[in-house]
């Protein structure tokens, strides 16, 4: 099941319709192109508040995700601990993929 949704992440990622960092997926949740924002198993607290509260803001799905930023790195070539998902279509999908939904 996880290779799977590592799979999904890195489609996602081709398609253009995933965003990396903690400034740019603040961004795409206050201007509404994100649909889901996910982050690394091993986020900072710090970091992981602060996103929390921009989705809360906004009204935006968190998840978890079951990985730490080295093995999001092996995958989608650039080290992050916040990606967020721009396409309903592949939100829908990483959600169903996801092991234990942790939204917040």
């Amino acid at each position: 099941m996880n290779d799977r949704l590592l799979s999904a992440l890195s489609l996602c990622r081709k398609a253009g319709r995933l965003t990396l960092g903690m400034d740019v997926c603040q961004q795409a949740a206050q201007d509404g192109t994100a649909r889901l924002m996910l982050t690394a198993s091993d986020l900072a607290p710090r970091s992981r508040r602060r996103i929390e509260e921009t989705c809360e803001a906004v009204k935006l799905p968190i998840a978890s995700l079951p990985y730490d930023m080295e093995q999001l790195w092996s995958v989608l070539g650039r080290r992050c601990g916040i990606l967020a998902v721009c396409d309903e279509g592949f939100a829908n999908m990483v959600l169903g993929l996801l092991p234990q939904r942790q939204e917040a």
